[in-house]
């Protein structure tokens, strides 16, 4: 099970800190994609046509690599270089019926890998893995995501079919890894559209719903139970979804639909002009283009005018499609439009009694056809249209991501996905004689329908190395391989004398085996392990009274030896696959409970895994791809700023030409010209326009600049007069105001300053500094009516006398001086205190001297500076407090 608190922090979380998410819903016709980040709205990304969806195409048109619908309309002028349809090749072998089928619908020229996948050619030969092209389309919308979100984005979640094979998923996950991105989840799509509907929804009884998800490449429908509960831990109440069952068809999809739609176009065009548009693959480009838009039309009316000119020799084509005549073309797929529906229904151990609706999503949930199918198979009461079809899964992917980053608080909700294929471990049987048969012993370990996120331990009595092989147990898809990998687990010997040598009885090798949350299966580790007896008369006491561990209670995957010989790899005796199968679940179930195992007890095994099928891209495969998709951006923004350079330049060529025209007389340019400077100018543009238009095609960059700040140069003078010209009365006026603003500020000071020194009161300021500031405002002064004369004789053609940088200069001298005075604080008044003398003082005075005084007699002269109660509360600063002077 996959939990999902979108308020607490899971573990993968706390190592990423995620600062974005972005979501792509990897369609065969269409992208969509969705960024999660603070401060972000929550929504679809746009391109930049601002349209909510991508065409899934990637295209060059004379060496200019397309994206988009802007790709997908080339395809009928460059059905070479086009390149859609795709995920259709995904992780396929070149020789499965799939490829064949993609033949058929595509017009790209296709060829054999090293990997024995598939690899695209463009029509100068060059080749590209379907990795590296489906790679440039998540580029693509990373580069649309990080335009919004201002910042890098390398964390994504990947929809794909819950159907996808190992094989399938690592060429998804290379593809994410070539483009720059970082794989943080891949989610079955069905799964994604059931969180995107839980989010605004409570569900105060638990409800069974189907999502049938009728896509371009399949249909697949997916049931999944919805509950609210309160979290144990948090007590906040949230949304639980149990993926319960899953159906599907790999061949019933919207593509199937529109091959057929052009099939009719094609029997109706070849029926007219007698000739085969099959040998025309401009034509047949342009039929699939004009096909998709007949099935549009025909999903909301019952007839539509196929048409296209020039479709090929010159022909044009004009043709009336009706719904009733597609329909007739497709009828023996219409009852297979439920079968998904009811395949899930039998895997989730439920009938439509226990289903409150099937929700729609996907683009062919549209086709009349196909819903008047599912309706008659399931009633119409229980279809469901209250989710986006198109949007539903990235937003429910995104929502799925955010769960992921501490960044987002959200509707807490768990998830708790499956798989559908049933994967079985096979292994050779150790010998019994020199001259036996091997046998080959078969375990399934994760039937379809095991949780996803699920671990199993096996348990072999082995004493060499051996290898294990990870198998489907039946094709995944017609053409495709059962074998993923197989695993060498080797160093057995040496660790099993370590531990004997360690007292370990009887070792044992343990291998753990996952499936991960993303639906890959692997071995994750696997170790030898032996029981140490423990001699002391503690251990002693422990074993007789039961309390050492015991070995019955691992899962003993060899415990069929004993069998009868295996006809080959795949075939398994029924007794010996229950009896692994039941002791390795029963290991599962208590391998968590027991006590952790001592280290000394065990060691690690190695392991070499290899793919003896279809392998995944190696690391230095995928690193020459990136390479490979780096240096197509980096030729494309060379392009690009070379485009901008020449269009630029060019865009200034006819501005200075409109300038130069001789019917504009009374412009700037020409007021604040001079005759040679524009004769200087129009023969350098007349040299611009004729270089332009012989060597601009094949310039660089770096040329275009050089040529243009040639011209700038030229123009600059006369830039500069018209600016002098603008700037002028504004700075004029401000070193004026600040003239101003001296002369009444030192005409103030002064008199504060006369004022102060005849109440005696400090003053802020000194006569030197207010004689200084006099100065430097007449020096300015002085010197602005010195050179604003001096301008006023200069002609608008001419250059300045004075400059405006200066004018401010010499003004914000005198601003300076003159805020550094009027900023200044008032200095405290100091008050001045006679000492006083004590009663003990005065009694002693009177004995020495022999005479009677009062206090202010003995104060002799300084009496009279004693000031009284209110100046002194007015001169001694409020934080002092007045008392006497000791002696």
């Amino acid at each position: 099970m996959r939990l999902l608190t979108f308020w607490t922090i899971s573990a993968l979380a706390c190592q990423l800190a995620l600062a974005s998410v972005l979501a792509i819903d990897y369609g065969t016709d269409f992208i969509t994609a969705s960024l999660m980040k603070p401060g972000v709205p929550f929504d679809v990304l746009l391109n930049k046509d601002s349209k909510r969806k991508v065409s899934s195409t990637v295209a060059w048109k004379k060496g200019d690599r397309l994206f988009g619908q802007d790709a997908f309309n080339t395809g009928s002028r460059f059905p070479s270089d086009t390149f859609t349809y795709l995920k259709t090749l995904l992780g396929a072998p070149f020789d499965a019926p799939v490829v064949t089928y993609y033949t058929q619908i595509a017009s790209a020229d296709i060829a054999e890998s090293a990997r024995r996948t598939v690899d695209l050619v463009q029509s100068h030969g060059t080749k590209w893995a379907v990795e590296e092209l489906v790679a440039m389309k998540f580029a693509y919308i990373k580069h649309l995501a990080e335009l919004v979100a201002n910042e890098k984005v390398t964390d994504v979640v990947v929809t794909v079919p819950p159907y996808y094979s190992q094989f399938e998923r690592d060429a998804i996950a290379d593809a994410i890894e070539i483009s720059g991105l970082r794989t943080l989840a891949i989610i079955n799509d069905g799964t994604a559209v059931a969180v995107n509907y839980a989010m605004t929804r409570t569900f105060p009884t638990p409800e069974y719903h189907v999502i049938y998800d009728a896509g371009s490449s399949g249909i697949r429908a997916t049931v999944a139970s919805f509950t609210t509960a309160k979290d144990p831990k948090t007590g906040a109440a949230g949304t639980h979804i149990a993926v319960s069952g899953v159906g599907y068809d790999r061949t019933t999809g919207g593509v199937e639909l529109d091959r057929r739609m052009r099939e009719i176009l094609i029997d109706a065009f070849n029926a007219k002009t007698g000739r085969d548009i099959r040998q025309d693959k401009r034509g047949m480009a342009k039929l699939w283009k004009e096909a998709l838009r007949v099935k549009a039309i025909l999903s909301a009316n019952t007839e539509a005018m196929a048409m296209v000119e020039s479709l090929a020799w010159d022909i044009d084509f004009k043709t009336k499609v009706t719904r009733a005549q597609f329909e007739e073309k497709c009828k023996d797929l219409k009852s297979e439009y439920a079968k998904p529906i009811e395949e899930a229904l039998k895997n989730a151990g439920l009938t439509l009694d226990n289903i409150t609706s099937v929700i729609f999503t996907g683009g062919s949930t549209r086709i009349p056809m196909v819903q008047s199918a599912v309706k008659a198979a399931v009633g119409e009461d229980k279809i469901a249209l209250n989710v986006n079809a198109d949007e539903a899964a990235v937003l429910g992917a995104a929502l799925y991501g955010a769960s992921l980053s501490r960044q987002f608080k959200t509707k807490a909700i768990k998830v708790s996905d499956i798989s559908v294929h049933d994967i079985q471990i096979s292994y050779f049987a150790a010998a019994t004689t020199a001259n036996s048969r091997p046998r080959s012993i078969t375990t399934l370990i994760f039937p379809a329908g095991s949780k996803v996120g699920a671990k199993k331990v096996l348990t072999f009595k082995r004493k060499e190395d051996f290898s294990v092989f990870l198998d489907y147990k039946f094709p995944v898809a017609p053409g495709f391989p059962t074998r993923m990998l197989e695993v060498e687990i080797g160093g057995v010997a040496e660790a099993f004398a370590n531990l004997t040598e360690r007292g370990a009885v009887d070792p044992v090798v343990k291998a753990t085996l996952t499936l991960s949350d993303s639906g890959f299966v692997a071995v994750k580790d696997a170790v030898a392990y032996g029981e140490i007896k423990d001699e002391s008369l503690t251990g002693k006491l422990k074993g007789l009274f039961g309390g050492g561990a015991s070995s019955s209670d691992e899962a003993t995957a060899e415990s069929a030896d004993n069998a009868p010989p295996r006809d080959s790899e795949s075939s398994s005796a029924s007794a010996a696959s229950s009896s692994a199968s039941a002791s390795t679940s029963a290991a599962a179930e208590k391998e968590p409970k027991k006590a952790a195992v001592p280290v000394e007890n065990t060691i690690p095994l190695s392991l070499e895994v290899t793919f003896p099928t279809i392998p995944p891209m190696t690391v230095e495969q995928k690193k020459t791809s990136r390479s490979r998709l780096r240096a197509i951006d980096a030729e494309e923004l060379t392009k690009t700023r070379r485009e901008e350079a020449r269009n630029t330049f060019e865009s200034y060529l006819y501005r200075l030409r409109d300038l130069l025209d001789e019917d504009n007389k009374d412009t700037p340019f020409k007021k604040c010209s001079q005759p040679r400077e524009r004769t200087a100018i129009a023969e350098k543009l007349d040299d611009s326009f004729a270089w332009l238009s012989e060597r601009g095609d094949l310039a660089e960059t770096s040329q275009f600049l050089d040529k243009r700040i040639a011209l700038e140069t030229l123009e600059k003078p006369i830039i500069h007069r018209y600016q002098e010209i603008e700037a002028f009365p504004q700075a004029l006026n401000n070193s004026q105001m600040w003239n101003w603003s001296t002369r009444l500020f030192l005409q103030e000071a002064r008199t504060n300053l006369t004022n102060e020194a005849a109440a005696d009161l400090p003053s802020k300021w000194t006569s030197l500094e207010l004689d200084a500031l006099e100065k430097t405002l007449r020096e300015h002064e002085a010197w602005l009516s010195e050179w604003v004369e001096k301008q006023k004789s200069v002609k608008s053609y001419q250059d300045p006398v004075i400059e405006t940088t200066e004018m401010k200069a010499r003004a914000k001298v005198l601003e300076s001086h003159l805020q550094r005075l009027w900023k200044r604080k008032v200095p405290k008044a100091v008050k001045k205190v006679k000492p006083t003398t004590t009663t003990a003082t005065t009694e002693a005075a009177k004995e020495t001297e022999g005479t009677t005084t009062t206090g202010d007699e003995a104060a002799g002269e300084e009496a009279p500076n004693v000031v009284d109660s209110d100046e002194q509360q007015q001169q001694i600063p409020l934080e002092e407090e007045p008392g006497h002077d000791e002696l």
